[in-house]
């Protein structure tokens, strides 16, 4: 299945891409990587007969890949040119997904209009030297009283 893989992606990477790297996964797919647009494609063996799972993501800075934006399993006994019309379809997923923001950060809760704040009286605060630790200052001061007595007696 490997080599079967092996000469699809070369073929698709060949299609898609003038500047392409073709390697194997850990997995036993293939992926091609295409540097100059920063996006890369893989081809992985899936249970099926003459299938293959195929996902599209983007390179990061530095080389690494990001995780596959899309996935969809296809038939390896389609064409050549029906794979690169599907793998095009991915790499504008994910083409997508990028221009995207994520939501999180472009929407932000919107304020409460009308509703001023109750202002609720704090209390006091309290003394910061506290009870305990004037009972340990006399206790302190107690006991080098008692040395200094015992050091020069009167």
């Amino acid at each position: 299945m490997y080599t079967e893989l092996r000469e699809t992606a070369t073929e698709l990477a060949a299609v898609l891409w003038r500047e392409h790297t073709v390697y194997r996964e850990r997995g036993g797919g293939v992926v091609i990587r295409g540097e100059h647009v920063e996006r890369w494609i893989s081809l992985a063996p899936t249970g099926g007969r003459n299938q293959a799972r195929l996902r599209a993501g983007r390179l990061l800075d530095g080389g690494t890949t990001a995780p596959a934006r899309s996935e969809v399993v296809v038939d390896l006994t389609v064409g050549t040119t029906e794979l690169a019309a599907v793998c095009r379809r991915l790499l504008a997923d994910v083409a997508a997904a990028e221009t995207r923001p994520p939501r999180a950060h472009t929407e932000r809760p919107a304020k409460a209009k009308g509703r001023s704040r109750i202002q609720t009286p704090r209390p006091r605060r309290r003394r910061h030297t506290g009870l305990a630790s004037w009972v340990v200052l006399i206790c302190v001061a107690g006991v080098v009283g008692l040395w200094g007595y015992s050091l020069f007696g009167v």
